[in-house]
């Protein structure tokens, strides 16, 4: 199993990798210990759900010690306009914070940034070009062969390749988590009833049908079946080979 397939599954990344800093960034005023650790309260408070506690990553946010605008700010102007402004599209909130809040907490981002640099030894993410290794012809063959039944390039993939980037595009190649499910039930009349899969256990089924309704069912009293898009994954990710998902990937990226 190669390094980054193990990290996608066992969650060993530290987060989101974001892309790699430039080989120029602005210099940072050296901050004092006591606006660092201001800051590093403000980080935890605020910003460590997304980013890591120590800005390296974290469940939905990047690296902040490899981003492009942390290496091209000087001052806050740059991390400040994020911060105060959000980025919505990409699911993060505007803060309200002041001019002391916000020196705090772009003196503790160039702190980590400077200490993350400092430290010798393997990458803590991964970079998009250890994504684009594999051979893109080869990959349509994969695909062709266990994808297309579900899946069209100009169809439900058509720009997958714009709408996710680097491991996001193979976290969704490899385990597309909040898929769909689709539950058809028959009802004791001979009547079929289909939605998508809102409920399941072991005593009721439940779905939202094509208006919206959600409808439910003791599980005794009706047959019922779920197709679940997902599984068919999760049954790949026993046979893929270190090159298919190598190869596979290089083709998802030419779907733009």
């Amino acid at each position: 199993m190669s390094p980054i397939l193990f990290f996608l599954l066992f969650g060993l990344t530290g987060g989101q990798a974001s892309a790699p800093a430039p080989a120029t960034s602005a210099v940072a005023p050296v901050a004092s210990p006591a606006v660092i650790e201001s800051g590093k309260a403000q980080f935890l408070q605020q910003c460590a759900f997304c980013h890591g506690r120590d800005t390296g990553g974290g469940e939905t946010g990047p690296d902040l010690t490899r981003s492009k605008v942390v290496a091209e700010d000087a001052a806050g102007d740059k991390i400040g306009v994020v911060v105060r402004n959000g980025r919505p599209e990409k699911g993060m909130p505007r803060f309200n914070v002041s001019d002391q809040e916000l020196a705090g907490l772009v003196a503790f981002i160039h702190d980590r940034k400077v200490k993350a640099e400092s430290q010798k030894g393997g990458r803590r993410g991964v970079d998009a070009a250890d994504l684009q290794t594999g051979n893109a012809a080869a990959g349509l063959t994969y695909f062709k062969a266990a994808c297309a039944t579900c899946h069209s390039s100009t169809g439900d993939l058509e720009g997958v390749a714009k709408r996710y980037q680097g491991l996001k595009l193979e976290q969704r190649m490899l385990y597309p988590s909040g898929a769909a499910s689709h539950l058809t039930v028959t009802l004791p009349s001979g009547e079929t009833v289909t939605g998508k899969l809102a409920y399941r256990d072991e005593f009721t089924v439940g779905m939202r049908d094509d208006k919206g309704w959600y409808r439910s069912w003791p599980t005794s009293k009706v047959r019922y079946t779920v197709n679940a898009p997902a599984d068919a994954h999760i049954k790949l990710l026993e046979k893929y080979t270190d090159d298919d998902v190598h190869n596979l990937m290089a083709y998802l990226q030419t779907l733009r």
